[in-house]
């Protein structure tokens, strides 16, 4: 299968580890990754190259089972998998539950914090929030960004506020101001162009698992990329909720035969106590 959309290994790696790996108390050998990676279009050398530097950023730990190597999660890597787990399954794409707060930060760092403002500034769009203006960011709801803040060292420097909007405000023309929509709309439209024929089509048996995985990883990167803003006060043809249906039905689609493919390729071992 072709993509527009450029799927990093890493990424891959984390949604395969999400499928197959997280709650299970397993750990997977590398020439059943290998395989089902190049299922998925990605090389051999990629694919170890990637398994190499997430063990060195703690984010799987290395088994040998005889002459085999085996990869399990760490506890940052079960984070950042049950965050995403939660992204997908049960935050989704659409906010029809926001109560009508904002949350607001403000930030001043001296000139000479360029690195600094840029990882503050990478962090809070992650987290959903646009600029409101220079130093003053803003999300919809209660984000709760303490946490970040205080492990960049920033503290002292940030001040967070729950809000509500004066009743004359334009709540609508602000998020078309604050956020980027033209461009997340785009990659709602595309990501449905990609994968809505896979609503019905049948692919090959061990092609099923390489489409799931790609699946799953394209669409966390897309509502990863969202700041749930209020879908009331989105545009009335915002295609987020359309996509949202067609990733849940492809993913049901391909599930049975994703399944099929993993118990016959995947290597599985019991973790063992360190």
């Amino acid at each position: 299968m072709t993509t527009d959309e450029a799927l990093r290994p890493q990424s891959l790696m984390l949604s395969f580890l999400g499928d197959q790996v997280l709650g299970r108390d397993v750990c997977v050998y590398s020439g059943s990754v290998i395989d089902v990676f190049g299922r998925a279009g990605v090389g051999e050398h990629a694919t170890r190259s990637t398994l190499t530097r997430m063990v060195g950023r703690d984010l799987l730990r290395r088994q040998r089972e005889g002459r085999r190597m085996y990869f399990g999660l760490t506890e940052r890597s079960e984070a950042v998998l049950r965050d995403g787990e939660q992204r997908i399954w049960e935050s989704g794409a659409v906010n029809r539950q926001w109560d009508g707060s904002w949350t607001l930060l403000g930030f001043s760092l001296p000139e000479s914090w360029q690195r600094q403002r840029h990882d503050l500034r990478a962090q809070l769009t992650w987290n959903g929030f646009g600029p409101l203006f220079g130093g003053l960011w803003i999300a919809p709801g209660g984000a709760d960004v303490s946490a970040i803040v205080a492990e960049l060292g920033l503290t002292a420097h940030v001040k967070i506020f729950r809000a509500h909007a004066d009743s004359g405000m334009d709540i609508g023309a602000m998020i078309e101001e604050t956020w980027a929509l033209g461009e997340l709309a785009t990659r709602y439209k595309a990501f449905l162009r990609r994968w809505e024929r896979w609503e019905t089509a049948e692919p090959e048996a061990d092609e099923a698992l390489g489409l799931r995985l790609r699946l799953s990883t394209e669409w966390l990167q897309i509502i990863r990329g969202d700041p749930r803003l209020p879908v009331k006060h989105l545009p009335d043809d915002w295609p987020a909720e359309q996509a949202e249906k067609t990733f849940h039905a492809v993913y049901a689609h391909l599930t049975p035969l994703a399944r099929e493919s993993a118990e016959r390729l995947l290597d599985l071992v019991p973790v063992r106590a360190a």
